[in-house]
């Protein structure tokens, strides 16, 4: 079978390699789609802190069970599935409380371990997941971005009703808007500074500001009354955006961190202690996570094709990060196609 192996930072090679045998608990899936997001882009670069070379990329991904083995009894070929692409101890404290996706020695498939840029990859069947009938393979690659936005919204305590304030219009910030308003948020308001990807909120029946020429705080009390946001979630992970947030929240408001900070912010704990804010951390997701994302997908509760901007073949993995490159940010989800 073909392997995209990114071989150093900027250059991919494509390896011929044995097609893998499912061992007996294992899943064989003939992989579809495989979506690039923002931590994918920083391996490309060189820049992701934990992440070493070569590495085969692919963690947001959908397919077809093309095999399984002899232990495995809920899954059969043909099967459309997704899966989870944490690997975990099973030991360590957080495993052992029901918090594996903050596993100790957690290691992602595509960075600290093998992911799924090949025609076809093995999993453990505990990881994988159906899909439902009407459940497109492009919907399914976007069940795990999808799953970080349910997550969270769940981190920082979301209920229906709440007025949700998303500082960042990327996918991710996309998914967290789109998310909190499926799951009965009572008003949501998004902010970017670029045009495009606002434009691209507005299509998904988002209501979204430029910062960079309008007054957040006059906007907020105008969207959401003098009462202001119930949350915030910092969906950049850059310094303006998490001093806005603490700038603008309600005192006692949760603001949940869900940027990844390629540089340690300075935040201003005084303002956190005078208003007793919440600043709340969020990694990735766990399986009732991934079952909600399957339930809003499956629901036609979330606008996705709007985010899907590019697709290239999987032997054009490299122009997809050169097309990236070249779009000056006017890209959201680019996804690669087996």
């Amino acid at each position: 079978m073909l392997q995209a192996v990114m071989v150093e930072p900027g250059k991919i090679e494509f390896h011929e390699v044995e097609k893998p045998v499912p061992t007996e608990n294992e899943v064989l899936i003939a992989i579809q789609r495989i979506g690039v997001c923002g931590s994918d882009i920083h391996v490309y670069h060189g820049k992701h802190p934990y992440t070493s070379y070569p590495v085969v990329q692919g963690h947001e991904v959908s397919g077809i069970v093309a095999g399984v083995g002899n232990g495995v009894q809920d899954f059969m070929p043909g099967d459309k599935v997704v899966f989870m692409p944490q690997v975990t101890c099973g030991q360590c404290y957080p495993c052992q409380h029901g918090m594996e996706h903050i596993c100790e020695s957690l290691k992602v498939m595509g960075f600290q371990t093998g992911g799924a840029a090949q025609e076809y990859f093995p999993v453990d069947a505990r990881k994988v997941l159906k899909l439902p009938n009407g459940v497109s393979l492009d919907e399914g690659a976007m069940v795990e971005p999808v799953s970080v936005a349910v997550h969270a919204l769940r981190r920082g305590g979301f209920v229906p009703g709440m007025k949700v304030l998303v500082l960042g219009a990327g996918t991710i910030g996309n998914l967290v808007a789109q998310v909190a308003r499926a799951q009965g948020a009572s008003k949501v308001l998004v902010t970017d500074i670029q045009d495009y990807k606002l434009e691209k909120a507005r299509e998904c029946g988002l209501t979204g500001i430029n910062t960079s020429r309008e007054n957040l705080p006059h906007t907020i009390d105008e969207v959401f009354g003098k009462e202001k946001a119930d949350l915030i979630l910092e969906c950049v992970g850059v310094q303006p955006t998490i001093t806005q947030a603490i700038q603008v929240a309600r005192k006692g408001t949760p603001i949940v961190v869900v940027g990844v900070f390629a540089e340690k912010p300075v935040v201003d704990l005084g303002l956190v202690q005078d208003r007793e804010l919440s600043l709340v951390g969020t990694l990735m997701y766990q399986r009732p996570d991934y079952e909600k994302a399957i339930e809003l997908i499956a629901s036609h509760a979330l606008m996705l094709q709007p985010l899907i901007t590019h697709r290239f073949p999987f032997q054009d993995y490299l122009k997809a990060y050169q097309a990236i490159e070249e779009s000056q940010g006017h890209y959201m989800k680019v996804m690669i196609e087996l």
